[in-house]
């Protein structure tokens, strides 16, 4: 016999770093997180851990985890393993009662799209990873309340979870500064590259991301808090197991499904915070007015809209937002929302396969885009430019584009940034716009911890000639 689902109220935290403090050492253990209290935007998280069962795929398809899923195409084994979740739950309007969480690598789309796949693998990461959950703890930062959802059985183990002291957070450093993969001469041959291909026609917009990479030492779980302390977002996320981790602090929505309706939230267009107020609103104001800037937003929109168009009622998708301006804390963005409705038949896992990877980190048109980038890009790109989020039993979906995020693997932390390349782009500027990305996520991760001290030589990129401070 299935024992019911209930939802029981848990007293409120503003910042859910100390609910999953007690959970992180779990198997399974996994944080959607809003950013909150500080970052703007977010409004649930979602933690859980223990999952019922859990689903690895590698970049040629092969499974890890459940057998009789084998042989079938990565997201149909996604949809069969969420459909072993009774639907039978109650009626709440919380966002998460059971179901798939995890993340979905960028070079899962080349299971999706003809992609040559001639970029090496160096990051050693599977191409995606997923729980069936059928708890979580629940917190949503609008009505200030938190919730444990579960059967019976479940909420008595999770409370005697959270009764149990927490493995205080470890140290953490880099051993060593970032090592950039390309130089910038590498970068600036592959844009002229880019360049040519847009003026033969091949593409109208590409997104060229570059890799970095810095060896470290200690807690992970010290490095997300560090991170997060820099740079609040409301799409953020956390997941570790074994020596690998996705510590990821997305500002960038890819999909949300309440109900069949739909949600895009595509990011083109970036400038830096200023240094002060008048500064920053000139930063702000011309991002806003530039040309180039909206250009490149309405073609990744015009490109999410066909997306959502191959599996939404026809006549249904629009577009209520285009180019607003959005403030984080270290970038100014052009922020677009495309709306849709899902038709009868389809479902959220249908509209993730349509439109994944997301738009806003190939570039258009998007099978074109993707060839190009594993030309150009001597590594694939891994859990960067994919998704971390949820796919609920009942239909809900809610998943980032993992941009400003790292991963660990074997020691080594690993981080990309990117942009958008058009007609009109300027080489350094876009070079230059890829560090801007990021450097503040550097610049964290290299803070002194314990008393270790970095010196000025020592912050410094190698392979770059930027000084990250």
């Amino acid at each position: 016999m299935t024992l019911p689902l209930e939802i029981a109220p848990l007293p409120y935290h503003e910042d859910p770093l100390g609910y999953f403090a007690l959970l992180r050492d779990r198997p399974g253990a996994v944080l959607l997180d809003s950013g909150r209290p500080t970052a703007p935007g977010g409004r649930y998280d979602i933690l859980s851990c223990d999952p019922l069962a859990l689903l690895e795929i590698d970049v040629t398809g092969r499974m890890t985890g459940d057998p009789t899923l084998a042989g079938l195409p990565p997201f149909a084994a996604q949809q069969a393993l969420l459909d072993r979740l009774p639907d039978e739950v109650p009626d709440s309007d919380l966002p998460f009662l059971g179901g798939l969480i995890g993340y979905w690598s960028y070079d899962l789309g080349q299971r999706l799209e003809p992609v040559a796949g001639q970029a090496q693998q160096a990051v050693a990461l599977p191409a995606s990873r997923v729980g069936l959950y059928d708890w979580a703890l629940i917190q949503d930062h609008d009505q200030r309340r938190s919730w444990l959802v579960g059967n019976a059985l479940r909420r008595r183990q999770v409370l005697d979870w959270l009764e149990s002291a927490a493995r205080p957070a470890g140290t953490f450093r880099l051993t060593a500064p970032f090592t950039a993969e390309l130089s910038r001469d590498d970068y600036l041959t592959r844009f002229d590259t880019v360049q040519a291909y847009i003026r033969a026609g091949d593409c109208y917009q590409i997104n060229l991301a570059q890799r970095f990479s810095a060896p470290f030492e200690g807690d992970l779980w010290s490095a997300y808090r560090r991170l997060r302390e820099a740079t609040p977002t409301p799409y953020a996320g956390y997941q570790a197991w074994g020596d690998k981790a996705i510590l990821s602090l997305s500002p960038e929505r890819f999909l949300l499904c309440r109900d069949g309706r739909v949600e895009a939230r595509p990011i083109k267009g970036t400038r830096p915070r200023g240094a002060t107020p008048d500064e920053d609103q000139r930063l702000a104001g011309e991002l806003e007015e530039s040309l180039k800037d909206r250009a490149e937003n309405v073609m990744i929109t015009d490109l999410l809209r066909n997306d959502l168009g191959r599996v939404c009622r026809p006549g249904s998708v629009r577009v209520p937002q285009l180019c607003g301006l959005e403030s984080y804390a270290n970038v100014h963005h052009l922020v677009s929302v495309i709306t849709g409705e899902l038709k009868a038949g389809q479902r959220p896992m249908d509209l993730l396969a349509a439109a994944f990877p997301g738009g806003s980190i190939t570039g258009a048109p998007k099978v074109r885009a993707m060839q190009i980038i594993d030309e150009l890009e001597p590594s694939r790109r891994s859990a960067y430019c994919g998704s971390l989020g949820y796919i609920d039993v009942r239909g809900q979906m809610d998943t980032s584009i993992a941009i400003r995020s790292v991963v660990a693997v074997g020691g080594q932390l690993h981080l990309w940034g990117g942009g958008g390349l058009v007609a009109d782009s300027r080489g350094d500027d876009e070079y230059r716009e890829t560090l801007d990305k990021i450097r503040h996520l550097m610049r964290a991760l290299a803070s002194p911890a314990d008393g270790d001290k970095w010196n000025k030589k020592e912050l410094h990129l190698v392979n770059s000639g930027i000084d990250i401070q």
